[in-house]
């Protein structure tokens, strides 16, 4: 279909131009491109863009993968935000690149970024690469599916209640619901917020507003997830009581109970308690 562009080689405003220049409806009828003829045939030739993409994956394999699990390597190639800038030649322009520049473009993401797949990087609570799971990642971002109907994503549904049911049989329930969240922040607001409803399901149409104070209780080393749920769900980080902890990060039950005793006194009504929250520097020493 010669007489349609390359979309990945233009630019938004060229898009535009070329858009409202096509005909889709006149006197004659359907425009070529909404013709009988037309919509039997693929509205795009995907086999360049398939090329790109053999050819990106090549990239990827050679210098993410293989030099970014290589010892002999380094982490990171560190430049100054400044520096990186510049190198990156990171400004949006109108119109697009050819594929060998992007090609580039991929070298130069993967050799300014921190290896974590490298054996020597220690920085957060993940490292090393698994390739099974890796795999599994490319095939669902080709699929590109959304996850809220079993319409949309047979599939999924099915494997996502499949992990769901075994997750709640590890904390002894045989039924329930679940989510999956893109991180512990949202995990652990998620969480406050469960717990606020179980206790006092009238939140949901009326608000804090018929509630009684309550309070957070959790350790002093805690993650800052908490704090923000709190400020986030409008119980406020004042009613966030941090309680002291051992030397293994547990929270001490006898310093807890005092906690508790002075949240009461302050005519705090309701508590909801978040245990065992180590924050990441933590975990980095241990």
């Amino acid at each position: 279909m010669s007489h349609l562009p390359r979309f990945w080689n233009l630019g938004w405003s060229s898009f535009l131009d070329w858009w409202s220049n096509q005909s889709v409806v006149s006197e004659q009828g359907p425009s070529p491109l909404y013709g009988q003829q037309e919509m039997n045939e693929p509205l795009l030739d995907n086999s360049e863009g398939q090329l790109f993409l053999t050819e990106a994956f090549k990239v990827i394999v050679e210098e993410v993968l293989c030099k970014g699990t290589d010892v002999k390597e380094k982490v990171c190639e560190w430049r100054e935000p400044e520096e990186l800038a510049a190198l990156l030649d990171l400004e949006l322009r109108e119109n697009g690149e050819p594929q060998h520049q992007l090609l580039q473009r991929i070298r130069d993401v993967a050799k300014y970024s921190v290896k974590t797949n490298h054996p020597r990087f220690f920085n957060q609570l993940f490292a090393g690469v698994d390739y099974h799971a890796l795999t599994g990642r490319f095939l669902t971002e080709a699929l590109n599916t959304s996850q809220y109907t079993y319409e949309v994503a047979p599939v999924f549904v099915l494997m996502e209640d499949e992990v769901l049911s075994k997750l709640r049989s590890l904390v002894g329930w045989a039924e329930g619901d679940g989510i999956f969240c893109p991180g512990g922040t949202m995990s652990n607001m998620y969480a406050m917020n469960v717990a606020r409803y179980r206790a006092f399901p009238e939140v949901k149409l009326k608000g804090m507003w018929s509630l009684p104070r309550l309070a957070v209780f959790t350790s002093q080393q805690s993650h800052y997830s908490v704090m923000k749920a709190a400020a986030f769900q409008g119980i406020g980080t004042e009613n966030v009581f941090k309680v002291k902890v051992d030397d293994r990060g547990c929270m001490i039950p006898e310093d807890l109970g005092e906690t508790i005793e002075l949240a009461k006194s302050q005519a705090r009504g309701s508590a909801i308690l978040c245990p065992c929250h180590i924050r990441n520097d933590c975990t980095r020493r241990l």
